[in-house]
């Protein structure tokens, strides 16, 4: 197998602070597959044999909940480490990592894990961080549900979405990735029907830009005051 190239993994916030050799060293371990558009990376309860960093593309991660409901727990920005089942302690992934669009990863095999956080310090400590701040994410969702109203919880999650990955056009911020409405309604525990009414309003009102599978934020103000004043537009 070809040698990886650092330039792969030198510009990412994830390997900064590592020397040059150190970076290669890391990469030596790793193997770049691709992934086409709506493939799986990993599934939900399977045995967690890797861990990986996306290269390019987006992830989304989804949860299967008991009563077979898929909710949407995250998405996967290029540059981000996912599948970290070894720094939760588990030996399963908890969700599902699918494809968003075609992708590239990195992949490290997870027996590998403890001894890299080990010998790559900087590198173990921003993965714990970039864990923390998901778990504290996932909180924070979990408030959302239980005590706000629909709207505000679809206007965080466009908002979440936007910072996360938005991309500044003429028209607005656009979510840079392919979106539907089902996925919005599968991020925010509601129907693709109240979605849709949702999105089909704000369009009207010029609180965004939505087309097939697209979505731009064109008053991101307005939309703060949605998910903070439901009601008010």
């Amino acid at each position: 197998m070809a040698a990886l190239d650092r330039s792969l993994i030198s510009q990412l916030p994830l390997f900064q602070g590592m020397t040059a050799e150190e970076q290669s060293e890391i990469l030596r371990s790793a193997r770049s597959s691709r992934y086409a558009k709506e493939s799986a990376i990993f599934e939900q309860e399977t045995d967690a044999h890797s861990f990986f960093v996306l290269i390019s593309g987006h992830i989304r991660v989804v949860r299967t909940t008991p009563d077979g409901q898929q909710v949407i727990a995250r998405y996967i920005s290029e540059g981000e480490i996912f599948g970290v089942a070894a720094a939760l302690g588990r030996t399963a992934y908890p969700a599902s990592a699918l494809a968003a669009v075609d992708c590239v990863v990195l992949a490290w095999p997870n027996a590998l894990w403890a001894e890299m956080a080990r010998r790559f310090p900087i590198f173990g400590a921003t993965t714990y961080r970039t864990v923390g701040t998901r778990l504290q994410e996932t909180q924070t969702r979990v408030v959302e549900m239980s005590t706000e109203q629909v709207e505000q919880r679809v206007a965080h999650a466009l908002l979440r979405l936007a910072n996360q990955t938005g991309r500044k056009t003429e028209s607005g911020i656009e979510i840079d990735f392919p979106i539907s409405r089902q996925d919005i309604a599968e991020m925010t525990g509601t129907t693709l029907h109240t979605v849709s009414r949702l999105l089909s309003r704000w369009e009207d009102i010029g609180i965004i830009v939505s087309g097939r599978q697209k979505v731009t934020v064109k008053d991101a103000h307005r939309l703060v005051v949605l998910a903070e004043n439901p009601g008010k537009h």
